[in-house]
């Protein structure tokens, strides 16, 4: 989370609150983005000086707005220019998955329905972003920028499409007996 928070700050200064909604939109497909976790990263920045921070008023309310320092800048190409680390990939849902033939036939249809309609919701998501990404127009200094956010989104598009068509699949062959 927290080379995530260095490079959105490197974007623009931001709230906690505009940072959060900018992983929401998209960047949570990649890490878990819950207040709490995005308050610890933030601690653990401003103590490394890797960010600090302005008060502003606003509307009559206090706010922190939050801004990238020099070392926080090197710390973040220091990670962006170092090779992509190997992750063993994880499906948490494919756990329930593999012990389901514990649970009745209708109470599988309905987990597995209903997680469908959980991916379809972020796969309209990130369709939605991809639109947006292929209409922006952008500065030639900024396109590089742009041009590996649109395709870190089409690959969680693709990946979720993949999970989509999987559970389809699955379901019609518990539908149809072959499970």
């Amino acid at each position: 989370m927290d080379n995530i928070i260095l490079g959105l700050l490197l974007m623009c200064n931001r709230t906690i609150y505009q940072l959060r909604e900018r992983i929401d939109k998209g960047i949570n497909l990649m890490y878990s983005s819950s207040m709490g976790s995005i308050q610890a990263a933030i601690r653990k920045l401003l103590n490394c000086g890797f960010i600090s921070y302005e008060e502003i008023v606003d509307n009559g309310k206090y706010k922190k707005v939050y801004c990238i320092t020099e070392s926080g800048r090197q710390h973040f190409f220091e990670w962006i220019n170092a090779p992509i680390e190997e992750q063993s990939p994880k499906s948490p849902e494919l756990a329930k998955v593999y012990f389901m033939g514990f649970s009745d036939k209708k109470n599988r249809e309905i987990s597995i329905q209903q997680h469908l309609i959980f991916l379809n919701e972020k796969y309209n998501v990130l369709s939605a972003i991809c639109e947006e990404a292929e209409n922006i127009k952008i500065s030639e200094e900024n396109k590089d920028i742009l041009n590996y956010q649109f395709v870190s989104a089409l690959y969680g598009k693709e990946l979720i499409k993949f999970n989509i068509d999987w559970f389809e699949s699955l379901l019609r062959k518990m539908r149809n007996g072959e499970i």
